[in-house]
């Protein structure tokens, strides 16, 4: 399974998940990419994004 932690989520807690494969937005270099953007690429290329953004439930 991938997971995709936000740039906003501290990149240690990528350690929770051993046994997954854990990914950080910056990694991929997609910092700074607005939310709608950035959920169609994890969409594309994760199961799973991992978020504390509020505004992330009012895009589409």
């Amino acid at each position: 399974m991938r997971l995709l932690l936000d740039e906003c989520i501290d990149r240690k807690f990528a350690r929770e998940f051993s046994g997954y494969e854990v990914k950080t937005v910056p990694q991929m270099g997609w910092a700074g990419v607005k939310n709608g953007q950035l959920l169609a690429l994890a969409e594309a290329e994760f199961d799973v994004f991992i978020t504390v953004d509020r505004n992330l439930s009012f895009q589409q």
